[in-house]
C-alpha cells in the first residue's frame, strides 16, 4: 500500500507539470507492485531541510496514512539521508523516494547475473550516505518495496563492507565491459552493423524488438518492463543484415546511479551505427519525454550517432492525427503491436544505414561456384541472372563487404557504385 506526496516548487522539470509528475510516479509505484490509496501536491516557497514538506503538511500526511491504512509514502524527488529520518519518524511508516522506488523496479526485473549485480551496485551507491542511524530499520527482513535487492538481508553492514562489495562489483562489471568490446570486435570480422532501440519507457520498444525479430521478449505495460539487453541479427530488403539491440527504457531524471551501473549495457548505444528512437506517438507528453531521452543520449555520449525517429503506436491514433504526423515525414510512424508499416520501418533503416554501402556489381559465376552463388542471394538483393558461355550472369545491389569477398567473381568493367 502506498501513499505519496510531490512538491510544486522548485520544479527541475518545467517542461513537465507537477500533475503529469505524479501520474508518472503513480505508474511507477504501480510497477512496483503496491496499490495506490492516495496522493497530493504539494506547494511551498522554499524546501524545509529537515523534512522537506515543513511541519504541518507532515502532520496532515501522517493522518491521511494512518486514516487509510497506508504503510509506504513515497515521495516524488530524491531524500537527503536526513530527511528521509526525519519523515519515518514522524509518519511512522516506511519512506522512500522516487530513485530508491525506480532501484527497487530494476531489481524486480533483473533477470541475468549482469543485470543483477547492476541492480546490486546502484543500489549500494544509493545506501551508503544513508546507513547512519537507520541500523535497527535497515536490519528488517522481509518484502516490499524498496526491501528489494542487496539490503534483504544483511542491510547492517558496515561501511568498510559495502565499501569492499562496491569495489568487487565495479570490477565484476569493468570485466563485463572488456568482454563486450571484445564480442564487439569479434562481430566487427562479420560486418553486422548495430542498430539500437532507444526510448522512453513503455514507448512500445520490445514490442517493435519482437515484430523486427520474432524473440519472443518479454513484452508488458509496466515500466522498466525490459531490462536486460537482448540482441538477434534482422535482414534488410538490400540484403545487408543488422544486429538489433533492446535496451532499457529512458527515464525523467534517471538516477545517476543507475546510468554509471548500467554503463556495460548503456554501451551498446554508444556504439551503434545507427539509433532507432521509439516515442509513443499517442502520449500527451511525448515532446517532453522525447527531450529527456535526447538528454540521455547526450549523457552517454551518444547523441552525435545517426538517429531515426519512429512514433509508435499509430493505432491508437485518429485517422487524421495520423494522417496529419505522416505528412510532417519528421518520423517514420508505425503500429508495432499491429505491424502497421513495419516494411517502410525497416525500409528507412536500410535507406539510412551507412555502414557496409552499397554498391551495384555485375558477377560471373562459373556452374562449379554453387555456394558463393548461394552467398549472394543471401546477403544481396539480386536484380537478374542470364546464362551465358557456360557462366551464370548476375546483376545485384550488394554491400561492400560481400562485394571484397566475391570480388574474384566480378566481371571485368562492369562494376558501377
Amino acid at each position: 500500500m502506498k501513499l505519496k506526496s510531490r512538491r510544486k516548487i522548485p520544479n527541475a522539470d518545467g517542461d513537465v507539470s507537477p500533475e503529469e509528475s505524479l501520474e508518472e510516479l503513480k505508474e511507477l509505484a504501480e510497477s512496483a507492485g503496491a496499490r495506490v490509496l492516495h496522493s497530493a501536491l504539494t506547494t511551498r516557497e522554499a524546501i524545509a531541510p529537515a523534512t522537506l514538506i515543513g511541519r504541518g503538511k507532515v502532520e496532515e500526511l501522517g493522518g491521511i496514512a494512518g486514516g487509510t491504512g497506508a504503510d509506504l509514502v513515497i515521495f516524488d524527488r530524491e531524500l537527503s539521508p536526513t530527511q528521509l529520518r526525519n519523515l519515518e519518524k514522524a509518519l511512522a511508516c516506511k519512506v522512500i523516494d522516487r530513485t530508491q522506488l525506480i532501484l527497487d523496479i530494476f531489481a524486480r526485473h533483473a533477470r541475468t547475473r549482469e543485470g543483477q549485480l547492476q541492480v546490486e551496485l546502484a543500489q549500494l551507491d544509493y545506501l551508503l550516505p544513508r546507513l547512519t542511524g537507520r541500523g535497527t530499520e535497515m536490519s528488517r527482513l522481509g518484502g516490499g518495496i524498496g526491501t528489494r535487492g542487496p539490503g534483504e538481508t544483511k542491510l547492517e553492514m558496515d561501511r568498510r563492507r559495502i565499501y569492499q562489495r562496491i569495489t568487487r562489483l565495479n570490477q565484476v562489471l569493468e570485466h563485463v565491459r572488456a568482454q563486450r568490446a571484445r564480442q564487439r570486435g569479434k562481430r566487427a570480422a562479420i560486418p553486422l552493423p548495430p542498430v539500437a532501440l532507444v526510448g522512453y519507457t513503455n514507448a512500445g520498444k520490445s514490442t517493435l524488438f519482437n515484430q523486427l525479430t520474432g524473440a519472443g521478449v518479454l513484452v508488458s505495460s509496466q515500466m522498466f518492463a525490459t531490462l536486460d539487453p537482448t540482441l538477434r541479427a534482422v535482414a534488410l530488403p538490400s540484403g545487408r543484415r543488422i544486429l538489433l539491440s533492446d535496451t532499457v527504457g529512458f527515464l525523467r531524471n534517471l538516477p545517476t546511479t543507475l546510468i554509471k551501473a548500467f554503463r556495460a549495457t548503456l554501451e551498446e548505444v554508444r556504439e551503434a551505427e545507427l539509433i532507432l528512437h521509439v516515442s509513443d506517438a499517442h502520449s500527451p507528453v511525448r515532446q517532453e519525454q522525447d527531450r529527456h531521452v535526447w538528454k540521455v543520449l547526450e549523457e552517454l555520449g551518444a547523441a552525435g550517432k545517426p538517429r531515426l525517429h519512429t512514433l509508435n503506436k499509430a493505432d491508437l491514433l485518429s485517422p487524421e492525427e495520423r494522417e496529419n504526423l505522416a505528412a510532417s515525414r519528421q518520423a517514420c510512424l508505425i503500429s508495432a503491436l499491429t505491424g502497421w508499416n513495419i516494411s517502410g520501418l525497416v525500409a528507412a533503416i536500410d535507406a539510412r544505414l551507412e555502414a557496409d554501402p552499397l554498391a551495384h556489381a555485375t558477377f560471373d559465376f562459373p556452374q562449379t561456384a554453387g555456394r558463393e552463388l548461394s552467398f549472394l542471394y543471401d546477403h544481396a538483393r539480386v536484380l537478374s541472372r542470364q546464362f551465358r558461355g557456360g557462366l551464370i550472369h548476375v546483376k545485384a545491389e550488394v554491400p561492400r563487404s560481400v562485394l571484397q569477398r566475391l570480388s574474384k567473381y566480378m566481371a571485368a568493367g562492369r562494376r558501377r557504385s
